[in-house]
């Protein structure tokens, strides 16, 4: 099997002949090759189709090869241009080859010398990637425990971007808001062979829904009112590249079915177009529900859940992880510090314990916005007055089983309604869980029969609300 195959081949050649010839010779690999027959149509190409090796023509009327070959490493040094040359040009080819070419062919040439040094190219700049990748994960390595945290659940959030990032699988990244999912989705992309390409993030909940098609697959001219040009979308812009669809729950049904058609055929069409596109895109999605829950109720499309789900990354709220929190606390205090030329010199017992207790609802994100308040409003250390935060117990004020509407309105005030629909919703689950398992015996098989679900499904969670029966 070749593992160049699907690699794309720009050849620049003024003669047809030649071209097709050369054509026909890596299509016979599985390489897909794209023509142009002179200097600015082959630096259009590489712009738009990305290639990964160019057979190119030495020398061509108007643009020659060596010019061609220097503006096209501006788009991409690290590109592997091999010269086609007659015999008495091989000198120029050598002075090319000083100027960064990878190598040359002279004319005549045969036919398996041609194929030998374009996978040779293939293979190298392929080597080259993944070096460049180890090299990013391990600094990736360093940079997310900075965010994040030295905790074992860290840990094991660092080593699922690792296995994940240099595979071209689709990830479902889950958690909650303010956990730092487009974070992992950025380590995800820096650290894979697509890191050249762009990062694209999309707030699927941010767009309305008449714009959603557009914003995602672009548009023709005229195509509807007010598309007074051409507008790629987010697919062709990402080419080569991740496309990221943060809180990809939020996409209507109808979109959904042209997501799912689009990552099936890796086609797309533009509105109001007629010519179809090929798209390389790798795509992560986020999701601060249960898209697993969703796709059971209908609420999201069960066959793009399963074409999404390829590798499901989890990060862990923060208070799940509360060997963080003095970190995260102090390095947000250290920042801040610096913000506003303070010297707070840390946090005192109660004022930590506060941190500790907390339930963090926002995680990170809040924890960082209550620590830079409260630098602001303190002395040589934070005590409990600077910290604007509740005593509810962390499970209450997480949503956990003692919080709810029937509790008082400190369980709920200021949320919106959607985040309090969200609580209950699981409290109500855990519960029936809970229920239905008395009544099995513990028996968990039994129990997904009974509940119409699953068992991989009543087994994750178990495991999420951490539900213990006697006699298990």
């Amino acid at each position: 099997m070749n593992p160049a195959k699907g690699s794309t081949i720009l050849i620049v050649d003024d003669e047809p002949e030649l071209a097709l010839t050369l054509a026909r010779l890596v299509s016979r690999e599985g390489l897909t090759p794209v023509l142009a027959s002179d200097g600015p149509s082959a630096l259009h190409l590489v712009r738009s189709e990305h290639p990964d090796v160019i057979l190119l023509d030495f020398k061509m009327p108007g643009m020659d090869g060596m010019e061609v070959m220097r503006r096209a490493k501006r788009l991409d040094e690290d590109l592997p241009v091999i010269l086609i040359t007659a015999f008495a040009e091989v000198r120029g080819a050598v002075e090319a080859m000083r100027a960064g070419a990878y190598d040359y062919l002279a004319k005549p040439f045969n036919h398996q010398e041609v194929v030998r040094m374009v996978l040779r190219a293939l293979g190298e700049r392929d080597l080259k990637r993944r070096l460049e990748a180890s090299s990013s994960l391990a600094h990736q390595d360093g940079s997310l425990r900075e965010i994040f945290g030295p905790s074992p659940e860290v840990s094991r959030l660092i080593a699922d971007i690792g296995r994940v990032a240099k595979a071209n699988f689709s990830v479902v990244i889950q958690g909650e808001t303010g956990s730092g999912k487009e974070v992992v989705a950025r380590a995800i992309h820096a650290a894979s062979l697509r890191a050249m390409g762009l990062f694209i993030p999309l707030d699927c909940g941010a767009i309305p829904e008449a714009l959603l098609e557009s914003e995602l697959f672009g548009h023709e001219r005229g195509a509807f009112t007010g598309a007074d040009r051409q507008k790629p979308g987010t697919f062709e812009v990402a080419r080569g590249g991740t496309l990221f669809l943060d809180e990809v729950s939020n996409l209507p049904l109808p979109s959904q079915a042209k997501l799912l058609r689009t990552l099936q055929e890796k086609v797309i069409c533009r509105v109001g177009g007629v010519r179809p596109i090929g798209v390389d895109v790798r795509l992560l999605a986020a999701c601060n529900d249960d898209l697993e829950r969703l796709s059971e109720s209908g609420a999201f499309r069960r066959d793009l859940y399963f074409r999404l789900n390829e590798f499901t990354i989890r990060i862990p709220p923060l208070r799940e992880r509360k060997q963080d929190i003095p970190y995260l606390a102090q390095r947000f205090m250290d920042i801040t510090n610096a913000e506003l030329s303070k010297k707070v010199r840390g946090f005192s017992a109660p004022a930590m314990q506060v941190l500790l207790d907390h339930g963090w609802p926002g995680n990170v994100r809040q924890l960082r916005s209550a620590i830079r308040r409260a630098v602001l409003l303190a002395g040589e250390v934070v005590t409990e007055s600077e910290l604007d935060l509740d005593r509810r117990p962390a499970t209450a004020a997480a949503g956990g089983p003692e919080a709810g509407l029937n509790g008082s309105n400190g369980d709920w005030a200021g949320l919106p309604l959607r985040e309090i629909v969200k609580r209950n919703t699981r409290r109500l689950e855990r519960e029936v869980i809970e229920q239905v398992l008395r009544t099995t015996g513990g028996n968990k098989a039994k129990a997904a029969r009974l509940l119409h679900i699953d068992y991989k499904t009543i087994h994750s969670k178990v495991k999420e609300y951490s539900i213990r029966i006697e006699g298990e």
